[in-house]
Parts: C-alpha cells; sequence; structure tokens
C-alpha cells in the first residue's frame, strides 16, 4: 500500500522484490481488485504493481481530466518508488493509459496489453451525459446499471455475489473523480496515431463486450504495428472478472514471450518462459490486411486558424450532434454564417482565458433571456450542464435573469430549462 500525494495514485505491490515489474490498470468506475483472480499466477513471474484511479477504491479525491494527466500521474508514482521500465496491462481507461504510455513514453514500456480498450471511446457526447447524470443524481444510477454493461447476462444471474461487488464498487467511487473521468475517456482519441505504437501489444476482448467489443478490438490490431488478438468467448466488458483463467493464461503467454529488450537503460530482459500446450492453443489471430484503422476526416481547406479551435470548443460545449446537424444544415445561403460564428463566437470569444466557461455559461443565459431567445436557451441549457452548472445553479441564474429580465421572459425560460434538465438529467432505464 501506498502513501498518495496529489501528483501520484494510489498503488499495491505484490510478487517477488527482485522480478520485473508488471503493472495492471483498471477500468472506469473499478478498483485494483478487478484483477485479484490474475494476482496469484502473474507473481509466479512478475512484481505485479496495482493503481486505483483518483477517487476510486477509497485513493484522495484528486481528479485527473485527461489520459495524459493519470499517465503522468503513474510515470510520477514510479519514479517515486524506482521502477524505470515494466510491461503493462489495462482494462478500458487503463487501457488508453497504455495506449498513452507507449506513445509519449515508448523507452520505458517493455510489453503492453489492452483489455477491452478502443483507440476513442464512443463518442465524447456520452461521456459528457454520463457526467451530467451523476452531477445532478449521484453515482447510484450509473452503479445499478454497471452489471448490465459489465457482464453477460448469464454471469450476472449466476454470481450475485460479484454483480453486487460490481454495483458497490461504483457506487463508492468520488463522483467528481468520475465525472473527470468520463472527461478524460470523452477528449481520448488516439486513432491517427496508433502506427507509432512500437511495442509488442496483446489486444484483448471479450466476444460479447457491447462497450468496446471486437470491432474496437480489430482496428487496433489493425493500426499497431506489433499487435496480435485473442478473443475470449463468453466474456463482456469486463473479462478479466468474468473469465479469469482464459485472461491469466492469455496475459502469461504474451508477457513472457513478448518482452521487448530495454533501450539503454542497463536492465536485462526477462527471459521467455517455457509456453504450456494449454497456452500455446489461446486464440490468437494475426492482423486481417483488409481492416483499416478509422477514417477521421479531412478539415475543411483553407479555414482560419480560429476555426478549428472555434470547431472543438463549440463541439465540446454544444455537443457533437447539435454541431453535426447545423453544420449538415449549412447551405450556399448560411454556410459563411457557420464559418463566422465557429470562427468568432467560438474561437475567439468563448477561446478568451478571462472567464471560465461556467461563468461564461451563466453569462450566455442570462443574456438569452433577455433577448427571449428560447431555441438558442434549451441548447445553451444544455452547454450549461455540460459545463459543470448543475439544475439548482441555473434556477439561480434564471431567478436573477427574472428580476432584471422581467417576469415573463423568465416564465418562458423556466418553462424550456426545466423541460431540458429533466431531459438531460434522468437516467436512462
Amino acid at each position: 500500500m501506498s502513501e498518495t500525494p496529489p501528483n501520484t495514485l494510489q498503488y499495491r505491490f505484490d510478487g517477488p522484490e527482485d522480478a520485473p515489474v508488471l503493472i495492471l490498470g483498471p477500468s472506469l468506475g473499478t478498483t485494483w481488485h478487478m484483477w485479484d483472480r490474475q494476482v496469484p499466477e502473474l507473481t509466479r513471474q512478475w512484481r505485479v504493481l496495482r493503481f486505483d484511479l483518483p477517487g476510486h477504491g477509497g485513493a484522495p479525491a484528486h481528479p485527473a481530466g485527461s489520459v495524459a494527466e493519470l499517465a503522468t500521474r503513474l510515470l510520477a508514482t514510479l519514479d517515486s518508488i524506482g521502477v524505470q521500465r515494466f510491461g503493462y496491462a489495462g482494462c478500458a481507461l487503463g487501457g488508453a493509459i497504455g495506449i498513452e504510455l507507449a506513445l509519449r513514453h515508448p523507452e520505458r514500456l517493455a510489453s503492453l496489453a489492452l483489455v477491452a480498450a478502443s483507440p476513442r471511446f464512443g463518442t465524447a457526447d456520452e461521456f459528457r451525459q454520463r457526467g451530467v447524470i451523476v452531477r445532478t443524481n449521484g453515482l447510484d444510477p450509473i452503479a445499478r446499471t454497471s452489471p448490465d454493461r459489465w457482464f453477460t447476462g448469464g454471469f450476472a444471474a449466476a454470481q450475485p455475489a460479484i454483480t453486487e461487488w460490481a454495483v458497490q464498487m461504483v457506487r463508492t467511487t468520488d463522483p467528481g473523480c468520475y465525472i473527470a473521468a468520463c472527461e478524460a475517456l470523452a477528449s481520448f482519441d488516439v486513432r491517427t496515431e496508433l502506427g507509432r505504437v512500437g511495442v509488442p501489444t496483446l489486444v484483448l476482448v471479450g466476444s460479447d463486450d457491447q462497450v468496446t467489443g471486437p470491432a474496437e478490438a480489430r482496428t487496433l490490431v489493425a493500426g499497431i504495428p506489433d499487435a496480435r488478438l485473442a478473443v475470449v468467448p463468453g466474456a463482456s466488458h469486463l473479462v478479466p472478472v468474468e473469465q479469469p483463467a482464459a485472461v491469466t493464461d492469455l496475459l502469461v503467454h504474451h508477457f513472457s514471450t513478448a518482452w521487448q529488450q530495454p533501450y539503454d537503460t542497463g536492465q536485462t530482459a526477462l527471459p521467455a518462459a517455457p509456453v504450456s500446450p494449454a497456452i500455446a492453443s489461446a486464440p490468437y489471430v494475426t492482423p486481417v490486411a483488409e481492416i483499416a484503422p478509422a477514417a477521421v476526416p479531412a478539415q475543411p481547406a483553407g479555414q482560419p486558424d480560429r476555426y478549428e479551435t472555434g470547431l472543438k470548443i463549440r463541439r465540446e460545449v454544444l455537443g457533437d450532434a447539435h454541431v453535426d446537424r447545423a453544420l449538415a444544415e449549412a447551405e450556399g445561403f448560411s454556410g459563411e454564417f457557420e464559418e463566422f460564428v465557429t470562427r468568432y463566437a467560438w474561437g475567439e470569444i468563448w477561446n478568451r482565458p478571462g472567464l471560465d466557461r461556467r461563468t461564461r455559461s451563466c453569462v450566455t443565459l442570462t443574456a438569452l433571456v433577455a433577448g427571449g431567445h428560447l431555441e438558442e436557451l434549451a441548447f445553451h441549457t444544455r452547454a450549461a450542464l455540460r459545463n459543470g452548472l448543475t439544475p439548482d445553479e441555473i434556477k439561480e441564474v434564471l431567478l436573477q435573469a427574472a428580476v432584471y429580465c422581467g417576469v415573463p421572459a423568465a416564465n418562458s425560460a423556466f418553462r424550456v430549462a426545466r423541460q431540458v434538465i429533466r431531459e438531460e438529467t434522468t437516467p436512462a432505464e
């Protein structure tokens, strides 16, 4: 166990002190205990380090809003205990941290396993919407639906104790840290960078994973030059918990045979261990030539620099669906206006450092009430929730506006905002 300064992560060690270090990274909403069933076998050859995400598993609640920041904290933790080179296996968000390490700090990484991972996790809107729900309702709605995302129906029914453990694991997470982790996943996108991952990589996925399934796994395999794919039958998203023996065998095989020689570190690479026939027959397949990394649309040519900045901010605040709809509806007559709004309102004004986005949302809501712009008030109420305002804070803004903009205007605004807040903060069944 460890004491945890704000720039590091809570961790624990298992296994012999003189063995090479293998790190196991958790997924969003879980703790290092998700790897409990792998540890006894892995510690036969490795010194296993497991860590908790901020605010998870009783770890100090120091939110980290990007995958890069989580990777930086992990490296600071390793530096503080003298670990220079290591193997790494991570599940989902933990896998994203592994990709970040491989891209930004390849000299530290000997081998990589990505479990239930993706170069981009769904859409930014999905994770920001989850943040809105948690900010409004707490973590209970997310906790209650976690087994549906993590396990197959048969496993959840047959293992009620594990299912309840999963619910409680989410329920006891710090909400602010969970929201920050959602933001980290919302902004994570390395689809165009996979070709620079230069370490041997195992991509492991459950056959029934509905969150980051075999399609996402094949995208990783197609993009990473030295990658192999293993599909575990009868498993969903939290495959190390649902199929522990299969995952353990695959990890032992991979890290025993694909431990890349060190850079100039003076360390000795782990010698390849004998592979039993059962492990050797694990379901590996080689990358398929026709699978290509997900294409990223080219940015419009000839746009000013502030257009790209504005488009990014506009998407972050209003959501991809709204922006895509606005741009799709733009044609010859209104196309230049959309470019103007993106460049000036979003690329310049919303990008200024003088106010944070919460404050800008307060100002914007008030101005829209004063002008009676109810349609724009609706999507800026959604934006305010994304920017961190709670429903109670939005109510206070509208009450303040009622004094200075008039009761009739505020009455209409309350009607619009109430409907939007109901839609955005009601958990999906």
